[in-house]
């Protein structure tokens, strides 16, 4: 278990919950990142930027 940095949620992970996997709050909806296993922590994933080929 662990808890949504934007909405402060409880967010349920599996056992088998890896760093940098990406899940989705089931609260607020929010993109997260699982950035540590023991204990559990979550942050808000970072978004990707537009390349538009430059």
């Amino acid at each position: 278990m662990a808890v949504c940095p934007v909405c402060d949620a409880e967010v349920e992970l599996g056992v088998d919950a890896e760093q940098g996997e990406l899940i989705e709050c089931p609260e607020c909806g929010t993109e997260l990142e699982v950035t540590g296993v023991d204990p559990f922590e979550l942050s808000e994933a970072p978004q990707e930027e537009e390349d538009w080929g430059e």
